[in-house]
């Protein structure tokens, strides 16, 4: 049986967003065919058994990912998608001024060495403002937030690229594509 496994944010944890109550993972093991055509025959069902563990929770900061493997673990064959950074960058993050992206990048380091799963598939953190500096939400300046986010995403891309892959979510909303680079 393979398993993949699920930590982070509403990226992962997105089920309340939708009116299906599916997220990705769920898609991943076994897609639903009627609504995704193009993905027919190419979920992990479709290569013999697999499943998900769902850790990932809606609102999640690097803070919070220590939790989500207590106690967890882990038979192979396995993978790990994680997504965090949007809410560190929504909560503060988006103004540090160096200490914070350093902090957030020890912490991350340190839960991927904690993790008892690889390979593990980090997820960069999107712009919600698909670049528009008009629609910028945060109290923070949009050319310091734009900055602090290409700096989280820079931390996930080498953490990434050590622990397993980066998939780069920040490129697919902005051109709609999806690139991973495999470590």
């Amino acid at each position: 049986m393979f398993t993949i496994y699920t930590f982070g944010d509403s990226i992962l944890d997105c089920g309340r967003y939708n009116p299906y109550g599916i997220h990705p993972a769920q898609l991943i093991v076994r897609n639903d065919d009627l609504r995704f055509p193009k993905f027919k025959g190419r979920d992990l069902s479709s290569r013999g058994p697999a499943t998900y563990i769902h850790c990932a929770v809606d609102g999640a900061t690097v803070d919070d990912l220590p939790r989500q493997i207590r106690g967890l673990t882990v038979s192979e064959p396995a993978a790990a998608l994680l997504t965090i950074g949007g809410n560190d960058l929504i909560q503060g993050l988006s103004g540090d001024t160096g200490a914070g992206v350093a902090a957030f990048e020890r912490q991350l380091d340190e839960f991927l060495q904690n993790l008892p799963v690889r390979p593990v598939l980090l997820g960069t953190v999107y712009d919600p403002t698909f670049g528009d500096d008009r629609r910028n939400f945060l109290a923070t300046p949009p050319e310091i937030a734009r900055q602090n986010h290409q700096r989280v995403n820079a931390v996930i891309t080498r953490l990434g690229q050590q622990y397993g892959a980066v998939v780069d979510l920040h490129a697919h909303f902005l051109r709609g594509t999806l690139r991973g680079s495999p470590a």
